[in-house]
């Protein structure tokens, strides 16, 4: 498979820009993993550090399932990688983990994400609430966080990248 990143309308309305940046992100993110084994995408950055490609995606499809299926639709979706014993479980990759379920999971909650995303307004404030800090968030804070999120982890997903196979790219 070959990842095909679509580049962000520079003229488009704040909601098509938006939906622009937040799936050029995700395209991204597949692109930084395109081509590699399941090896290499449990490959840890450098210890102490579990960072890895397969970590971030996973930790990426918590993020999806948070913000749009938990705080924006007060969907009762529980944790998918992490627990309360392992709040960090979504990066604590097994020799058993595979990219294909990662990566089958993380597209099946962009989708939701999107469906989610398509019932409200920019404006419309979510119907459930942040779990730690009580607050409710509109449509446009969300998504631009999503932004700032695939964003900072893009960044890490190119280090990531050059350090297992020399790979380097926008």
């Amino acid at each position: 498979m070959t990842i095909k990143r679509t580049e962000p309308s520079t003229t488009a309305d704040e909601r098509s820009m938006l939906d622009g940046w937040l799936d050029y992100h995700r395209e991204t993110l597949a692109w930084k993993c395109e081509g590699l084994t399941d090896a290499q995408l449990r490959t840890a950055a450098v210890e102490p550090s579990t960072l890895s490609l397969m970590g971030l995606v996973r930790h990426m499809a918590e993020v999806e399932r948070s913000w749009y299926r938990r705080v924006m639709a007060d969907e009762n979706a529980g944790p998918i990688y992490y627990s309360e014993a392992d709040p960090d479980g979504d990066f604590h990759i097994a020799e058993a983990d595979t990219w294909e379920e990662a990566h089958a999971t993380w597209q099946a909650e962009i989708e939701a994400a999107r469906s989610i995303a398509a019932r409200f307004g920019l404006d419309d404030i979510s119907v459930g609430k942040h779990r730690r800090s009580g607050e409710r968030f509109n449509l446009r804070w969300i998504h631009t966080h999503m932004i700032e999120e695939y964003a900072r982890h893009n960044g890490h997903a190119d280090l990531l990248r050059e350090r297992i196979d020399g790979t380097t790219g926008d």
